[in-house]
């Protein structure tokens, strides 16, 4: 009788301990070393089941965090979420994307470096998904949310769906299997100097190092060299597709080209059915569809392979640039056919009445118009079609007009200049006074950049000093506010915030809504004031923006994105790119930072950025790709390749079955744009600089 009793009390007291030490793990303390950073974390309850939750130092100052569930049977629960009070009150908030309401999340789709990140004068706070998790099988998906007025940061898993374009919200009906239920993240935390100035630094570190390093160099393996997609490039443009893409031009006895803005699928010698095409037949000469920047870069490839054919489309299409008239200095960036709609069997179809009835305008996205005819002239716009002709001038051929439509346009740009420094976003096609939009923005970099090349060119000090009371304008008023409104912030197809945001935040994220193209422009001219001046100033707030920038280039692999991602960057926090064709644009500005300041990771991402710009290409050296494409339109075959989406995923969606893929092509914000990267990098740095590229 009392063996039984004895053995029974000592069962008892053993499934007691057990239940103690489970309850233990499964409320587990904060560790001591994070109670000055966070006041509370609450994890929610999947049902009536709390969660189990481990912490483990990976290493200093740096906290794992495992959340585990044992799900007995199936559940029904729309959410689910961990909500963590920072222990302090931030002044800055940083999220890759904007939650205007409660309802409103972070989805896993913009998930490419994701992070929540918040600063006061003391103390730095970051968390990040785990992503090894995610890289699984999720019943649920994944998201993020900063509410900086209640001071919450929020890790949770919900169904979504796209808001707009593009937001997104959460969406019922999520649905939790039995069995067990895994998700984690990190708790990065500092109070060092140099993290407060850049609180990105750490946090991209830890990205790459973590992931985006092994999947570049795993991603390498599988790619081909670039001047293979150059060579689809060419080819397409002026061979299999030159009906479309490429476009004769005569003006004052001249006879000029280029290739044409847009073209889409219904134009492809393989299509069944009648060509309608999208927006209006022009080519352009601004910041993001530059035919002068692309031209530059065929003739570099023209000179690199001895092909006189393609020099002459380039010289063609400098000549164009060239044709732009000036006015009192200014000029237009736009040479545009007029439209008209045909019918034909019953339906209508856009199409162009010809270069005989063609017209010059400016870029439609603007705040005023989305008519090119009446469009107002911009600042930016010219501002970078200037420097490409001076980049040609000085690398290319020391062409005398390109210097002298240059200095016309750089006088008049100096008596636009404002005491505050900063130049006008816009201009009126009559007066040429400044209009209301971005008198103060990072758009300035650009104007900046430009009049420093200037000097380099001329030596003449006129240009310098206004460069530099530029760039200092924007040091002051814009980096450490983190205010990247330019042109494509509001004015292009992300449309939120147009008629309310501009100049301000959005009050529930603490952030303005942003474009990685003015953080780009911005790491620019501060790199090349740096080499100027050597002034170290310019440089450490150049690695700022950089550190910044690189937040939305993608460091993993998700397995709902269906092509090959590392290395793509995004557009901006309120838009679902994945690939987007900047980061060609971008690639060799990295590497350069990369080298000055000896890291290598910056090199890696370049030289990923770089790869990726010919990701979205359909030819047979992208195989994921390629099956998109002819999931998406089947009747591509061999006389398709080189053609190229601008990026994936823009409508916030993806599906192994073609969803995410585009219809149409810019070959200057594409391909085109691409193989200028490409062989600017190679006259840079030298073809034996991918050959010394290591990957094991």
């Amino acid at each position: 009788m009392n063996k039984f009793y004895y053995i029974k009390t000592t069962v008892f007291i053993f499934a007691f301990c057990i239940t103690i030490l489970s309850y233990s793990k499964s409320n587990a303390q904060l560790p001591k070393e994070l109670e000055a950073y966070i006041s509370a974390i609450d994890y929610g309850k999947l049902g009536n089941l709390a969660p189990k939750v481990e912490y483990a130092e990976v290493s200093d100052q740096i906290i794992k965090v495992s959340v585990y569930f044992q799900i007995p049977d199936t559940l029904q629960q729309d959410d689910w979420k961990m909500q963590l009070k920072p222990a302090f009150v931030p002044d800055f908030n940083w999220a890759p994307h904007l939650t205007p309401t409660d309802n409103h999340i972070i989805a896993q789709h913009v998930f490419r470096s994701p992070a929540l990140i918040v600063t006061s004068q003391s103390k730095q706070l970051a968390l990040i998904p785990y992503l090894n998790i995610l890289k699984g099988e999720n019943p649920v998906d994944w998201y993020m949310d900063m509410d900086a007025q209640n001071n919450l940061l929020t890790l949770g898993l919900s169904n979504s769906e796209v808001d707009g374009h593009i937001l997104f919200v959460k969406k019922p009906g999520a649905i939790f299997p039995k069995g067990n239920i895994e998700f984690g993240f990190y708790i990065l935390y500092s109070n060092k100097k140099e993290d407060l100035f850049n609180p990105w630094r750490k946090v991209a570190d830890f990205f790459w190092n973590n992931w985006g390093s092994d999947e570049f160099k795993k991603v390498m393996k599988t790619h081909a060299s670039p001047e293979k997609y150059i060579e689809h490039t060419y080819n397409w443009a002026f061979n299999s597709w030159k009906k479309s893409v490429w476009q004769d031009i005569h003006i004052d006895g001249k006879d000029v080209g280029a290739p044409t803005y847009i073209v889409n699928t219904t134009q492809s010698p393989n299509y069944p059915g009648e060509v309608n095409e999208r927006g209006f037949r022009s080519v352009w000469n601004q910041a993001w569809f530059s035919s002068l920047r692309s031209a530059s870069g065929l003739y570099r490839y023209a000179k690199q392979t001895n092909d006189k054919k393609l020099l002459e489309y380039a010289l063609k299409t400098k000549e164009l640039a060239l044709s732009f008239p000036q006015k009192e200095g200014f000029f237009p960036g736009v040479i545009a056919t007029e439209m008209e709609k045909v019918e034909i069997g019953g339906r209508e179809y856009n199409r162009s009445k010809g270069w005989d009835n063609w017209y010059w305008g400016n870029s439609n996205r603007n705040p005023y118009t989305r008519d090119a005819h009446t469009a107002p002239y911009h600042i930016l716009d010219m501002s970078f079609t200037a420097n490409q002709m001076l980049l040609w001038y000085n690398e290319l051929e020391k062409d005398s007009r390109l210097l002298e439509y240059c200095k016309t346009y750089a006088d008049a740009l100096l008596k636009k200049q404002s005491p505050d420094g900063f130049f006008p976003g816009w201009l009126t096609l009559d007066s040429l006074e400044p209009m209301q939009h971005l008198n103060q923005s990072p758009e300035s970099a650009v104007s900046a950049l430009f009049l420093l090349n200037m000097f380099k060119a001329t030596s003449d000090e006129a240009y310098f000093e206004p460069a530099l009371k530029c760039i200092d304008a924007i040091v002051e008023t814009i980096i450490m506010q983190g205010r990247w409104e330019d042109f494509e912030t509001y004015w292009s197809c992300s449309g939120y915030g147009s008629k309310n945001l501009v100049g301000k935040k959005e009050q529930r994220n603490n952030q303005y809504k942003q474009n990685t193209l003015s953080i780009f422009w911005t790491a620019e001219v501060l790199f090349e004031a740096y080499q100027l001046t050597n002034n170290k100033k310019y440089l450490e707030y150049g690695e700022r923006a950089m550190d910044e920038l690189l937040m939305y280039q993608a460091t993993w692999q998700p397995p709902y994105i269906y092509v090959r991602a590392i290395g793509g960057f995004g557009v901006m926090n309120a838009d679902g790119e994945w690939n987007d064709a900047r980061q060609g644009l971008f690639s060799e500005l990295i590497i350069r930072y990369g080298k000055l300041l000896n890291r290598n990771e910056y090199i890696e991402r370049g030289i990923a950025a770089l790869y990726a710009s010919f990701e979205m290409m359909y030819c047979p050296e992208n195989p994921q790709t390629k099956e998109q494409w002819e999931k998406a339109w089947p009747f591509f075959g061999p006389e398709d390749y080189g053609f190229m989406m601008e990026n994936y995923g823009h409508q916030g969606m993806t599906s192994g079955e073609g969803i995410g893929i585009g219809e149409f092509t810019i070959y200057d914000w594409g391909n085109g744009a691409a193989a200028e990267s490409y062989t600017r990098i190679v006259d840079h740095f030298g073809k034996d600089f991918f050959k010394d590229l290591s990957f094991d």
